[in-house]
């Protein structure tokens, strides 16, 4: 087994009697990209929350650097989630603040550093996201791309071991999607993270992921390499690759 930074064990979650979870394994090794690969409503998203501690499992634990998140309380996971940074599927940008505001939040917030440290790292972590010039503009000013660049920078200000991705790409233009995919992918040079990316764009899943794992029904159905989920012979993994165009 490789050295995970991120463990889920028959992790388990219902919401409103609707079973959404259903012993979910999976193991996100450390420096790797997982894509959590499923359609709409099969319970990726509410995965992603769970290494954050924004969800609960109702049974099974959450591993996060060595430690079961699960029965922690709001004070407990802040460490953990200094660790674990999450870009958001909107962005979840704050509207009212600026640029530069929205950056060095959690700088300010968990962090001894001078008006003029946090300013210099922000403009660091926006130039890791192709991003200069724009620390006085509101997020109305931006258009998507530049507003999910914001938040990238704002998820990784504190320098997070980890980075989760909801969605990174919904919403956008392929050329857009593209760069947005690019960045993970540099991201994960440059800083040397590991990351989940949730999504349902199979030519994102192929592009950014080391290893792809599909959720469907509450279970990981496949959990592999890029190559090995190309030639699988899971038949609803199959079924829904060909539905993106990948025979």
């Amino acid at each position: 087994m490789g050295d995970a930074f991120l463990r889920f064990r028959a992790v388990e979650k219902t919401f409103e009697a609707k079973p959404v979870l259903r012993g979910v394994d999976l193991d996100v090794d450390r420096g790797e990209t997982c894509v959590v690969l499923g359609g709409s409503g099969s319970g990726k998203s509410v995965l992603l929350r769970h290494a954050v501690g924004l969800h609960k499992p109702d049974r099974g634990e959450v591993w996060v650097d060595g430690v079961e998140i699960s029965h922690l309380d709001e004070d407990e996971l802040l460490e953990t989630r200094k660790k674990v940074g999450m870009l958001f599927q909107a962005g979840a940008l704050f509207d009212s603040m600026t640029v530069l505001e929205n950056v060095a939040f959690a700088l300010h917030e968990h962090t001894d550093r001078s008006e003029e440290e946090i300013e210099a790292r922000v403009r660091e972590v926006l130039s890791l996201v192709e991003l200069d010039r724009i620390l006085d503009l509101m997020p109305a000013d931006l258009s998507g791309g530049m507003r999910k660049r914001v938040a990238l920078a704002r998820a990784i200000a504190l320098a997070p071991r980890a980075i989760l991705y909801d969605e990174p790409t919904t919403g956008l233009d392929p050329i857009t999607a593209n760069t947005i995919n690019h960045l993970i992918r540099s991201l994960q040079s440059k800083l040397g993270v590991t990351s989940i990316v949730v999504t349902h764009d199979i030519h994102s899943a192929f592009t950014v992921g080391d290893r792809i794992a599909f959720l469907h029904e509450g279970k990981i159905r496949f959990h592999g390499s890029v190559d090995e989920a190309k030639a699988a012979t899971e038949p609803v993994l199959r079924n829904f690759l060909q539905g993106g165009g990948y025979a």
